[in-house]
């Protein structure tokens, strides 16, 4: 099994409250696969994601369970320095704020370089080849006029390709998207999850999809989690939650996916 999750609980400490946005849950995650997390915002999906790759900052705290790295490594008890060996190589995640997540005073291709040049050690020359390669695959034409862009020059489209540039740069063994067709049209949604599907086909890379909108599931994953207020509330093969969901919850979503696709 590449990932296990037992148990996991974060608190977030506000005004002397304890919210408990993750309370308890457990999954797992297959080598190959693709497993998606999908729910309203604040049930909890993203901070599972900042958990994985441990940047759950204050007032956050992960108060308790484990998290397993191919049945050997509990990423909540390894060293910082260990963890960003991890982060990028073997674990990627694509952040939901996509304007936010691309640093504006660099160039797209220097910022997807920069990726091979730090962990690679490799020459400008030969990363600035390889982003070429990487950007064509990812079907983005004219990959050497992208590259020499900003972030601000580059449609919401383009700069979510560029993010799964970036995430897959290294073919991690797991990558985590978290909502990565929030803030794009029907047609890019559909691109982008394609794109999904045919790299996860090529590197083999296992896929944590986060997502409030189940009608994009079906697109992408066979084994769901429905989340809600922090627990898991559903989950199991796609087509069977699809077809008789168990939970009042999973039929609100998917009632919902339902109306907003007439």
């Amino acid at each position: 099994m590449l990932l296990r999750v037992k148990n996991l609980a974060v608190h977030f400490t506000t005004d002397g409250k304890i919210i408990k946005a993750v309370d308890g849950i457990s999954f797992e995650i297959d080598e190959g696969e693709t497993v998606t997390f999908v729910g309203e915002s604040g049930s909890g999906k993203s901070v599972i994601a900042l958990s994985i790759v441990r940047l759950i900052d204050p007032p956050g705290k992960i108060v308790n369970g484990e998290i397993l790295w191919k049945d050997e490594i509990d990423l909540l008890k390894v060293d910082e320095d260990t963890m960003r060996k991890i982060r990028g190589r073997e674990i990627s995640i694509i952040f939901q704020d996509v304007s936010n997540s691309l640093t504006p005073v660099l160039s797209v291709g220097q910022q997807v370089s920069e990726v091979f040049t730090s962990h690679f050690m490799m020459k400008k020359k030969e990363a600035r080849e390889r982003v070429f390669e990487l950007f064509e695959k990812i079907g983005i034409k004219e990959p050497g006029k992208i590259f020499d862009l900003y972030p601000h020059q580059l449609s919401g489209g383009l700069k979510q390709r560029i993010l799964i540039a970036i995430a897959f740069a290294l073919k991690p063994k797991l990558v985590i998207a978290d909502e990565p067709t929030s803030s794009v049209d029907a047609l890019t949604q559909y691109q982008i999850l394609e794109l999904f599907n045919s790299l996860q086909k090529e590197y083999k890379t296992s896929i944590l999809l986060i997502t409030h909108n189940f009608g994009i599931v079906t697109k992408i994953s066979k084994r769901v989690y429905v989340m809600h207020k922090g627990k898991i509330v559903e989950s199991g093969d796609t087509s069977a939650v699809l077809s008789k969901p168990s939970h009042p919850y999973t039929i609100k979503l998917i009632e919902s996916a339902k109306f907003l696709s007439l």
